[in-house]
This record gives structure tokens, C-alpha cells and sequence, in this order.
């Protein structure tokens, strides 16, 4: 029969309640006490009922990550973090995907049968800024927004400064005498915060620079891919005079833009420069090396968990805003070998 909670208070000879404070990892017992419970909890190798937790404290330990695809390396890598950083502070993660349909991002937001299962929601939406206005106040699930959607107070949010970035990325390109510089993944029809806060930090490095937008540089992607990067690129190279350096709002774009221009007789980086942003583990193993905005995603996680927590513990604490820093990562795809 496995061991129970009084059988571990039996064998360390402490109280129920003080066995039931370890598990839970209330901080007020001491060191020795904790030791003494956790090689008892090790001798009988008790495993704590997870059910019978959530109605004790009305709380499962779980938390949900919703992200638009989780295939997409970055979200894959910032699940991974999003993970570790949730077991260090006790909660599994479930992670789920909303394949960019807005029903269900927006059945999800709203509160589904499913997120009683959760204690807290990380969510990743690809929702506008209008639609998540309608939903103000409709959902009670503590909640985490990530991503680049414009703080007012409402929701705890942690992403970049998305327009410095962009504006770094295309600096970069400026400084190496570039100056027909495209851009791939605009999306001029939708009001999505992404695409809208990258082409305002590209169309400013250009401004900045004394150089002129050019309306057939910028190129929109209906979605961040490697497939919709080749395209594009492939359409910007066969103009002329073609751009002599592209950035693209994802390396996913930027990978698919480096096999473009090779198909299309042009060397990377002497005829035209790439650069994306992300810096996922596969722009570091292309062929040229992939320049990239790197964004720290163990922090994002890390701060992410860390407010998620703090909403499930004090709903009623105020809303808070974390910017995390990024770095410009240039490698061969525009500084050569």
C-alpha cells in the first residue's frame, strides 16, 4: 500500500501539518525539520496525492502555455525555458497551440472546461489589440500575456522592445554601406502588434539613415516560415535593381530567404545581406551563418513564471510590464567569413 501522509509524520516524527507544510513548500519550517521530513518522505518513497492537494488548497500546480505553433523553433525553445523555470518554483506546465485560429485563442482567453485544470495561463496570442479590448474582463483565469501587444494596465505582460530591435537589425545593415534594404514580413492589412512594431523600427533605421522606404521592399509574410521567407525573397531578388540586404522579421523567414538568394545565383553576403530575428539554434548551422537580434528567452520565461506566480498567489496584485533585453548577433550572412 503506498505510504500517506501520516505514515511520513510517524516515521520523522513530526506533525501531519508539518509534513503537509514540506510538501507544499511552505517556507516557514526550518531547515532541520525540512530535512528530517524529506528523508522520511525518501525512505518511504511517498508520492503526494495530487488530487487530494487541489482540494486542500483549491490550486493543481499546473499551468498552461498557449503558444500559435509550437513547431516553430522559438516558441520551442521558450517552452523548454518556460518549463525549467516552472519546476524550480513547483508547477508543471501543459503546453497547447492555437494554430493562429482565433476562435479558439479566443475560447481559450475567454475561459473553456479545460482551464480549471490550471492554476495560471501563459499565453502567446496572435488576438489584435481591439480584440483583446473586447475581452477586458471577461476572463478571472490568472493570466500572463507574452508577446508584442501594447501595455495598459490590464494584463501582466512580458516581451522586447520590438521596434529596437528591428531598428538595430537594419542599423547593422546600414553600417555595412547597405542601401536598398528590403524587408520580409509586413502584414500592411492586419493590425497584429508584431509585424506593425518591426516595420515601424525598419522603416525608422531607413529614415534615420537618410534612406528612402521603398513600398516594393517591404514584403509581407503570411506567416513566419522558412517556406513564405523563400518566396518573398525569391520575388524581392528578381527586381532590379535587386535590394542588397533583406531583413526578415523571423530567422524561420531569414532561413528560407538564405536558400532563395543561393537559388537564385546571388552570394550571400557580397550581393545581398541577410539578417533575421530570434536567434534559434539552426541560424547558428546554416550555410552562411545566420546574423540575427537574439532574445533572451530563459528571462522572458523566467519573468513570465515569476508574475504567473505572483498572480496566483495575490490576484489583486497590480499588472506589471517586463521588457527584456536583446543583442545584435552578426555572423556571416552579412559580415562574410
Amino acid at each position: 500500500m503506498p505510504a500517506t501522509l501520516r505514515d511520513v509524520a510517524n516515521l520523522a516524527q513530526v506533525s501531519v501539518r508539518t509534513v503537509s507544510n514540506v510538501v507544499s513548500g511552505y517556507e516557514h519550517v526550518s531547515e532541520r525539520m525540512r530535512q528530517k521530513v524529506m528523508r522520511a518522505i525518501e525512505e518511504l518513497d511517498y508520492r503526494p496525492n495530487p488530487v487530494a492537494r487541489t482540494l486542500r488548497t483549491g490550486r493543481t500546480g499546473m499551468l498552461a502555455l498557449v503558444v500559435p505553433e509550437i513547431d516553430v523553433p522559438y516558441f520551442s525553445e521558450l517552452a523548454r525555458d518556460v518549463i525549467d523555470a516552472a519546476a524550480e518554483l513547483g508547477y508543471r506546465v501543459m503546453i497547447d497551440q492555437t494554430g493562429h485560429d482565433h476562435e479558439r485563442e479566443r475560447q481559450l482567453l475567454l475561459g473553456d472546461d479545460r482551464t480549471m485544470l490550471f492554476d495560471g495561463l501563459l499565453f502567446s496570442p496572435l488576438v489584435t489589440k481591439s480584440e483583446l479590448l473586447d475581452m477586458h474582463g471577461t476572463t478571472s483565469m490568472p493570466l500572463v500575456l507574452l508577446g508584442e501587444h501594447e501595455f495598459d494596465g490590464r494584463y501582466d505582460h512580458v516581451a522586447i522592445n520590438n521596434v529596437q530591435a528591428a531598428h538595430d537589425a537594419v542599423s547593422h545593415l546600414v553600417s555595412l554601406g547597405r542601401t536598398r534594404i528590403a524587408a520580409i514580413g509586413t502584414q500592411p492589412l492586419e493590425e497584429y502588434a508584431t509585424p506593425l512594431q518591426r516595420t515601424a523600427g525598419y522603416e525608422a533605421a531607413l529614415r534615420d539613415a537618410g534612406l528612402e522606404a521603398r513600398p516594393e521592399h517591404a514584403t509581407p509574410a503570411a506567416h513566419y516560415s522558412r517556406a513564405d521567407g523563400y518566396a518573398a525573397a525569391s520575388a524581392l531578388l528578381s527586381t532590379s535593381p535587386a535590394p542588397d540586404a533583406i531583413f526578415c522579421f523571423s530567422d524561420l523567414l531569414a532561413v528560407g530567404a538564405l536558400r532563395a538568394a543561393f537559388d537564385s545565383g546571388f552570394r550571400v553576403p557580397d550581393d545581398v545581406a541577410v539578417i533575421g530575428i530570434d536567434d534559434i539554434e539552426e541560424g547558428r548551422f546554416t550555410q552562411p551563418s545566420l546574423s540575427t537580434v537574439a532574445l533572451d528567452t530563459p528571462l522572458i520565461a523566467r519573468e513570465a513564471v515569476r508574475r504567473i506566480v505572483a498572480r496566483i498567489d495575490n490576484p489583486d496584485t497590480p499588472a506589471e510590464e517586463v521588457v527584456a533585453e536583446h543583442r545584435l548577433v552578426p555572423r556571416e550572412s552579412t559580415l562574410g567569413s
